[in-house]
């Protein structure tokens, strides 16, 4: 029986920024309560659902079905791995963790202290480490668990022949540092929801500082191995207790986290928010205010009133676009009579700083036509906006992604942009007295003047290297657009420049091919996986936009997606530089060879800066594609306490 990949499912809620936080005794808890009967359609605007996950049978279901299709699911005689509620620094499935690791690690990254997991695992197949094939674990960065307990001296069997309803709670007192797992059955699928038992049936010492990240989420993961399970969520509620605005913070809140699931089941996610000391922000004021006068030749300060009169009062209707940082408006600079582009960072306090101070650094000291040029800034009372030069064309992606009976731009514009956007990567990677990852290129980052020409911007992820360094490693965890993130960086959490050059690899595919990265194209996960199979099949060139029809040229069209192609590689040391990507878009450099099959990613172990000192050009694997193909989610949140019907 072949391999399931493991699969995952996330709840979108408003912030998942994971501080534990600090409140005397008396502090009152607000509430917040949702609850989820049933499920349908409508829910995969609530829910993130990594194929082949569903939403159907009015269930959440986390593994694919093989045999029945209603609820009284039964397993065959060899049941799969079991499943897992975790607590991790990313929404992305560790490559290779299918089997044992259930999704949550893997040979390579299993015990290692920068995975930044917990995870309540429900173990339904016994591996060397296990006690046995019916237990249930507390897993800190490995698969092996901290603390474990036997479920079948409590009458529990989580992965019965028969159908059996199980409820399960969850929950973290972070007063006590202490996880609690409770299970109860329940008669029927229809029945009374039992009572929450008395006494946990699994209890932890566990400090969820010292292990998972400030930004954190949360979801489930399993994995069938070479057995057959259904997973799936027949129901779910949310309780969320949180502080209200304003309260002083003395000693560590306690956070209720409850998830209730059966025993072949997954449950949602959400997270923590932080609320900081109110004479923080003072203090933090004059500390932005200080570093923004320092810095190298310091651009326009822009009065408030000033961007708010502009933009009329920052009315949705001069809104141009919004992203992972903030609200973008057009405004109009009366006295001057120039457009501008206002970017409004949302995230408050010390991280909406940070994002603020990050764009700003770097993108104040870039001078290249290929880049948005920064006009100024401003800061009151705690709003931060940054003041750019106005694109009229606005983004790319919103070129290519348009209505289709509408024309699409004439090559020789596709072209001119990819050139750009080449010229300008070239500039941050070699022509700039430092190394910069820009770290987020994707297709709305890439504005459009009046004529066409391309301009890279947000630069909220950038970082520029001091020549020594060849990377660049957020403490949070990888950042950036699924579709566009390197494989690399999934284990080493690390940016380099041939990162960008995966990120660029994507757009060019998408820029010839009128198609989104994770588009989903024959049966494909994303995009490139679909062009490889046409470049091994001598079909390339049915990859280009057919809005184009005839009008361009193919050797340029083939050219830039066989290049598309190289910068796609799994293995980073074999892509191209940003140099000789401009060299072969010129048609200065010969067209690198590329493979018929999609090469396997193969991690070396190597560090960094193996990757950041080759220049090779020719591509050789023996290998085809790996099944990993992770799905992309932002979520943000407050603290929870959830129960959960599962079958």
């Amino acid at each position: 029986m072949r391999k399931l990949i493991p699969n995952l499912i996330f709840i979108t809620l408003s912030a998942v920024h994971c501080f534990l936080d600090i409140v005397d005794g008396t502090t009152s808890l607000k509430i917040f309560s949702t609850e989820y009967s049933t499920f349908n359609s409508s829910h995969y605007n609530i829910f993130e659902v990594i194929k082949p996950a569903s939403i159907s049978n009015n269930a959440l279901q986390l593994t694919p079905d093989g045999a029945s299709p209603d609820f009284d699911m039964l397993r065959n005689d060899t049941t799969g791995e079991g499943l897992a509620f975790v607590i991790a620094p990313d929404l992305l499935l560790p490559p290779n963790s299918f089997g044992q690791f259930l999704g949550v690690t893997n040979s390579i990254t299993d015990k290692s202290d920068s995975n930044k997991l917990v995870a309540v695992e429900f173990d339904t197949f016994k591996q060397y480490f296990d006690p046995d094939d019916n237990h249930v674990g507390i897993d800190v960065n490995s698969i092996k668990s901290i603390k474990t307990e036997y479920l079948t001296p409590h009458n529990i069997t989580i992965a019965p022949i028969g159908a059996k309803f199980y409820n399960v709670w969850v929950d973290y007192d972070g007063l006590n540092m202490v996880i609690d797992v409770y299970i109860a059955e329940q008669a029927t699928y229809d029945g009374a929801t039992p009572t929450k038992p008395s006494s946990p049936i699994l209890s932890a010492d566990l400090n969820l500082r010292d292990h998972v990240n400030q930004h954190s989420y949360f979801g489930f993961s399993a994995s069938t191995g070479n057995g057959s399970q259904l997973n799936c969520v027949l129901r779910w509620n949310l309780t969320v207790h949180y502080l209200p605005s304003g309260k002083r913070l003395d000693i560590w809140q306690k956070i209720a986290l409850g998830a209730g699931m059966a025993a072949l089941a997954l449950v949602g996610a959400a997270g923590f928010r932080c609320l900081f000391h109110k004479q923080r922000a003072a203090s933090s004021k004059r500390n932005l205010l200080g570093r923004l006068k320092c810095l190298p030749g310091t651009p326009r300060e822009f009065k408030f009133r000033v961007l708010k009169k502009a933009t009329n009062s920052f009315d949705k209707k001069n809104k141009l676009g919004q992203g992972g940082f903030g609200v973008v408006y057009r405004g109009m600079l009366a006295k001057e009579n120039m457009e501008i582009a206002v970017k409004w960072f949302s995230r408050e306090s010390i991280k909406g700083q940070h994002d603020f101070l990050a764009e700003l650094t770097i993108i104040n000291r870039l001078r290249h036509k290929h880049l948005v040029k920064l006009l100024g800034w401003c800061h009151k009372n705690g709003k931060l906006p940054l003041v750019y030069e106005y694109m009229p064309n606005g983004s790319l992606d919103q070129h290519l992604f348009v209505a289709p009976n509408k024309e699409a731009l004439e090559w020789n514009l596709w072209h001119k942009i990819v050139s750009g956007i080449a010229s300008a990567l070239h500039y941050l990677h070699n022509e700039y007295d430092q190394r910069v990852v820009h770290r987020d290129l994707k297709a709305s980052n890439i504005m459009l003047d009046s004529e066409f020409n391309a301009r890279l911007g947000d630069f909220g992820l950038a970082r520029a290297l001091d020549n020594e360094k060849t990377s660049y490693a957020e403490a949070e965890g990888v950042l950036g657009t699924m579709g566009y993130i390197a494989p690399e960086c999934f284990l080493t959490g690390k940016a380099t420049q041939l990162s960008d050059v995966y990120a660029f690899g994507a757009v060019l595919l998408e820029t010839v091919c009128g198609q989104r990265p994770s588009a989903k194209i024959a049966g494909f996960q994303f995009l490139v996986d679909w062009v490889w199979l046409l470049h091994r099949d001598g079909r390339l060139l049915e990859a280009v936009d057919p809005r184009l029809g005839d009008d361009y040229m193919a050797e340029e069209a083939e050219r830039l997606l066989l290049l598309g192609l190289a910068c796609s590689h799994p293995n980073a040391n074999v892509r191209p530089n940003a140099q000789a990507i401009l060299q072969i878009i010129s048609g200065t450099a010969p067209v690198p060879t590329v493979p018929p099959f999609k090469p396997a990613f193969v991690w070396h172990g190597g560090g960094p800066g193996d990757m950041d000192s080759v220049d090779t050009m020719s591509m050789t694997s023996s290998s085809f594609v790996s099944g990993w193909s992770p799905l992309e989610s932002h979520t943000e949140g407050v603290m929870i306490e959830t129960s959960t019907l599962l079958v």
